[in-house]
């Protein structure tokens, strides 16, 4: 029996606009859709049909715009600069950046919720406006029950 062998990717959408993070209403659909089209727009149908078969957008945070995508060990590179080469999500400008690729879900997760506590901690220290520490606190463990969840 063959396994198929996967890259993990866990990316962070930094927005550049005035949209504040809690208002942004993307999905995991939007970010493939605007992923597939990045890749084929840069690297041509040929370039989606090494990629599209396998990728797959595993987890997204509108808060903290966290994402983490699957996608095949072989073609991951196209995936990255794919990534890379997003503009926008949803009509708003932001800036992808790839905080970790790593072969297996669990050390995806693993990096995920320690950037998570990172950036929540940011949150606290620069004092949020509308969210009070204790609203950061349950964001906190909501979001790292949700990472947990995933399943390959």
């Amino acid at each position: 029996m063959v396994r198929f062998k996967n890259r993990w990717l866990l990316i962070e959408f930094i927005p550049c606009g005035a949209a504040q993070p809690s208002q942004r209403s993307t999905t995991s659909k939007q970010i493939w859709s605007e992923l597939r089209g990045t890749v084929v727009h840069n690297f041509g149908e040929v370039g989606w049909g090494a990629v599209g078969g396998s990728l797959n957008v595993k987890y997204y945070s509108p808060v903290t715009n966290l994402c983490i995508i699957r996608v095949a060990r072989d073609h991951y590179r196209t995936a990255w600069a794919g990534v890379t080469l997003l503009t926008s999500l949803n009509g708003e400008t932001c800036i992808p950046r790839v905080v970790h690729c790593s072969g297996t879900i669990k050390q995806a997760q693993i990096a995920a919720i320690k950037y998570d506590r990172e950036l929540i901690a940011r949150m606290k220290e620069q004092g949020a406006p509308d969210l009070s520490s204790d609203k950061l606190d349950t964001l906190l463990a909501t979001t790292v029950a949700e990472i947990e969840a995933l399943q390959d």
